[in-house]
């Protein structure tokens, strides 16, 4: 069965995309589920800024992460790979520099590439294919957290229950103060390019901590929403008896059973969450009111994605890791102003996808090396790109084997050797409430997907190249802690003076040179 897209919208002009090379503006956020967006079906969730790139662009009904988990999911958009093939196992996996990215393609095409936020990158390469970075990372880029699935009882968690029980307004938090970094220095970057008469296509990623937890925000976030305006979990609770085995282990995991989790827990979390990503709409209109006041948006495209998504107390469960619609959908729009007529595409795609689209748009293809996604070109101008199968992995703390989700259409594998499989028809359930793995009127597409699934994964070799790579690491992580340590978090240098008066120039020069719009006689 073929799934074709259901956008019947084109480009106004007849130039694509991909042979005008645009100026790209990409905006991340983290842990920004697709279900908590109003332009995806949330009845309470404003976020206006991301609302209206919706309203005026193209949403992405179906995308998915690759992994529900940042470094990962970062590792695969970036390299373009699932997670497996490039050692992306963990929020603390060594990311090679000798892995191609979208940003080396772009560059390749003569893009200058620029990063300001967070990437999660680990390991010695902090840039992987960015020119620059305008911020350090938010998170270490050292081994400290590596799994230990070669000692499974021995239970390794970076993450408890507090953050949920914790949750409410705040005038600072870690967060808030890295978002504002990344958003300021982002937007005086833009205002940089708006000076510069260079013709060089710039792509420059600015990329958001929130609204990962803490479920913490400013009063002017949190006070947009009453205390009886906050939903609960569509799903509720589930006993942990009656969980499936993945969902039941994160669920130990994070130690939920642990808390008391009541009503008034839960909303005032989901305020929180609602409140950061209210935040993040915030950081998306200043971005956007820049490209407009320069003239930026004439020739901008800019792409909105999130890493994975936040459970946010569906179904009992919270934060990341799993593979339920909460925590593995994702938000992507394209927006390009009246150069892209407003539209919506079913297609199932993924974050995989990203770096064929990028290359496609940067003119260089042909020197992708290897990818297993495709490029999105096609949808966005009416197209199609075909049946496909749609993968992601988990491969860190909380489980002691690989697991996986293949997405095909609308239906849905939850697959693990050691678990039952799990068999989701999206399209008549989207609450993922009814397996349908036992249903014998779904045994074809059923064993279709486990096949396709064994072929894609050798499980007993990826196992013992999960336990061989954090047994390394581990050992590595051990090392530097006697005696000095390497120095891999990216130190960002801002040179004054290029910004400043210095010894040397004239006052008004320098104050001409900063003004924008020019000066009259001034180039």
């Amino acid at each position: 069965m073929t799934h074709f897209c259901k956008l019947s919208t084109i480009f106004k002009t007849e130039i694509a995309f991909d042979m005008k090379k645009p100026n790209i503006l990409f905006i991340m956020a983290d842990q920004m589920s697709a279900k908590a967006l109003p332009f995806y079906g949330h009845p309470v969730v404003k976020a206006p800024a991301l609302s209206r790139l919706a309203a005026e662009g193209v949403v992405f009904e179906n995308a998915y992460c690759n992994s529900p988990l940042c470094g990962p999911s970062r590792t695969s958009m970036m390299s373009g790979l699932l997670p497996s093939k490039v050692g992306g196992f963990d929020n603390a996996h060594d990311f090679s520099a000798a892995i191609p990215t979208l940003a080396h393609y772009l560059r390749l095409g003569g893009y200058r590439t620029c990063l300001s936020g967070k990437m999660h990158f680990t390991g010695p390469d902090q840039l992987h294919g960015y020119e620059e970075r305008l911020t350090t990372d938010i998170y270490p880029s050292d081994f400290g957290w590596t799994p230990n699935w070669a000692e499974p009882e021995a239970k390794v968690t970076f993450q408890d229950m507090t953050n949920v029980l914790e949750a409410g307004p705040c005038l600072r938090s870690l967060q808030i103060d890295y978002d504002d970094e990344v958003a300021t220095k982002a937007c005086a970057w833009l205002y940089d390019r708006a000076r510069d008469d260079s013709a060089q296509p710039v792509m420059l990623t600015v990329s958001f901590t929130s609204p990962h937890d803490p479920y913490v925000a400013r009063p002017e976030f949190w006070d947009i929403y009453a205390e009886d305006e906050i939903d609960l979990p569509k799903v509720p609770p589930i006993p942990v008896d009656e969980m499936d085995p993945h969902s039941a282990r994160i669920h130990g995991h994070y130690s939920i059973g642990d808390a008391d989790v009541t009503d008034d827990v839960i909303r005032r979390a989901r305020h929180g969450y609602y409140a950061s990503i209210e935040y993040v709409d915030s950081k998306v209109a200043a971005l956007m009111q820049v490209l407009e006041e320069t003239d930026l948006a004439r020739d901008m495209l800019v792409v909105f994605v999130s890493d994975h998504g936040d459970m946010m107390g569906e179904r009992g469960l919270y934060y990341k890791k799993s593979f339920y619609e909460w925590s593995s959908r994702v938000p992507m729009i394209f927006w390009a102003g009246d150069r892209l007529t407003p539209g919506r595409c079913s297609e199932t795609v993924s974050l995989l996808d990203l770096l064929p689209t990028f290359a496609q748009l940067a003119g260089t293809a042909d020197q992708v090396l290897e990818a297993d996604g495709a490029s999105l070109l096609p949808c966005l101008s009416g197209g199609s790109l075909g049946h496909r199968t749609i993968p992601a992995e988990f491969l860190s703390e909380g489980v002691f084997e690989p697991a996986f989700m293949m997405v095909q259409d609308r239906l849905k594998l939850l697959y693990s050797e050691s678990d039952p499989p799990i068999l989701f028809d999206l399209g008549a359930d989207p609450d993922e409430l009814r397996n349908v793995a036992g249903d014998a009127r779904y045994d074809a597409p059923l064993n279709a997907l486990m096949a396709e699934a064994r072929a894609t994964w050798d499980v007993d070799a990826l196992s013992a190249r999960i336990i061989k790579d954090q047994n390394r690491r581990r050992l590595i992580d051990r090392s530097h802690k006697i005696g000095a340590p390497p120095v891999w978090d990216y130190q960002p240098f801002t040179d004054a003076s290029k910004q400043y008066v210095r010894a040397g120039k004239w006052t008004t020069e320098v104050e001409a040179l900063a003004h924008l719009p020019p000066h009259n006689g001034t180039e």
